[in-house]
């Protein structure tokens, strides 16, 4: 078994970066200095217990920390309902962990404040950061406007066009959003020319990563950063029902919320984890599941699963969800996958969307589209499971950005 090298599963990734096979530092030799003199100063920020006070605090008095985890009544009602019409055998009961109550209204912050505060320990003045649904681009201006340091966001002209909103609240806190109108002009292009705005602005410049992909060490420490979802969650159901969640469920694009909460609880053999990815029109269509449809390559500095044709050219995904449109994954997921220890599974637009609607109806909350789409996971599993089972969903971020999407998809409702 792969993670027979490692202690345990919360153990990776090794010293070059590997996770497996996955993981890595695929870049040019211009980043080569750079990405090594992240990694020094990451791991001394780490042994450092003011750098973790400052976080610590910002994430209590500026965020909001911690997130609710809070009991979904009537979803878990509707859901016991249809286990017992469909012989089921009795169904979970549902709590959400409330990512989309943090400032900014994502588990984007957690991440970006960590990598500013490490920024600004290197020096670095200038911010460069990618965005897909805009929510990390909106995390990383509010942070680069906390401290007054300069933010350039790149953002897929596709995106910029059906995250709006988003846009316009960058634009509010002082960054400025680059359109990007090469490839499927959505996130793995903005991705793109952010590395190439790093490679020629060496000196004064910090790239923040919204996910847990990218050339080490990126994937493992925008996971610490995102860890205190998990540790969160952890302390919260213990005090709450006195023991750990039996399944956890999160969507999946590059895999920065759904590490964050799963990795406290890697080495828990009696928690079921389940990331869902996004199917699209369909996995023999189009669609953003890497781990369903794709195969290991090198993307972004790392290697790991992607969406690529025979040739070995990256395909470009597609997801009603400008958060899970990108046609790779983490490389901790690509290992978590193969090592078996998380079940990867996939929803549709059309299954988003429909969850979308149950979970606003319900229990008043408008999620966004991208846990929409572990939230539809959830309503086929949930039915099937006893109603002492104990099922947390994280619902990632909230849906103000998605309304003018789904109103089009939705015919204007």
């Amino acid at each position: 078994m792969l993670a027979e090298k490692f202690n345990s599963f919360r153990s990776g990734p090794d010293e070059r970066g590997h996770f497996g096979i996955f993981g890595g530092r695929f870049v040019a030799e211009t980043l080569m200095p750079l990405i090594l003199d992240l990694e020094k100063h990451y791991e001394a920020a780490k042994k450092d217990p003011a750098f973790k006070a400052e976080l610590d605090h910002l994430l209590t008095h500026y965020v909001g920390r911690p997130s609710p985890l809070y009991y979904a009544e009537r979803l878990t009602e509707q859901l016991r309902q249809k286990s017992a019409e469909t012989g089921g055998r009795g169904g979970a009961k549902i709590y959400f962990k409330r990512e989309e109550l943090n400032h900014t209204g994502a588990h984007k912050i957690n991440n970006v404040l960590g990598q500013i505060l490490l920024a600004r320990r290197m020096g670095k003045t200038r911010i460069i950061a990618e965005t897909g649904a805009g929510q990390h681009g909106v995390a990383t201006a509010t942070a680069c406007a906390r401290f007054g340091l300069e933010c350039i966001v790149y953002m897929g002209s596709v995106d910029v066009e059906r995250q709006k909103p988003n846009v316009f609240r960058m634009n509010m806190l002082g960054a400025k959003v680059v359109p990007v109108q090469s490839g499927a002009k959505t996130l793995k292009d903005a991705m793109n020319e952010a590395l190439r705005d790093w490679v020629t602005n060496v000196d004064d410049t910090f790239y923040c990563i919204g996910t847990a992909a990218g050339p080490h060490p990126y994937p493992a420490m925008v996971r610490d950063f995102q860890c205190v979802i998990g540790d969160e969650t952890r302390k919260q159901m213990q005090e709450i029902e006195g023991r750990l969640p039996d399944s956890l469920f999160a969507c999946i694009g590059g895999g920065s919320n759904a590490i964050g909460l799963f990795h406290p609880f890697l080495d828990e053999p009696s928690v079921e984890i389940y990331g869902v990815e996004a199917a699209g029109y369909g996995l023999d269509k189009q669609h953003a599941a890497s781990l369903a449809g794709g195969r290991p390559g090198v993307l972004h500095g790392n290697r790991t699963y992607l969406l690529m044709d025979s040739d070995g050219q990256i395909e470009e995904g597609h997801s009603i969800s400008a958060g899970l449109d990108y046609p790779g994954i983490g490389p901790e997921h690509a290992w978590l996958k193969e090592t078996g220890r998380v079940t990867y599974l996939s929803a549709t637009d059309a299954e988003a969307l429909a969850a979308f609607q149950l979970c606003a109806k319900l229990e008043g909350i408008i999620p966004a589209l991208e846990p929409a789409h572990a939230l539809a996971k959830v309503a086929e599993i949930a039915p099937q499971k006893q109603q002492d089972h104990l099922l947390v969903v994280n619902i990632s971020g909230r849906g103000d950005k998605d309304i003018f999407t789904v109103a089009d998809h939705l015919g204007g409702m």
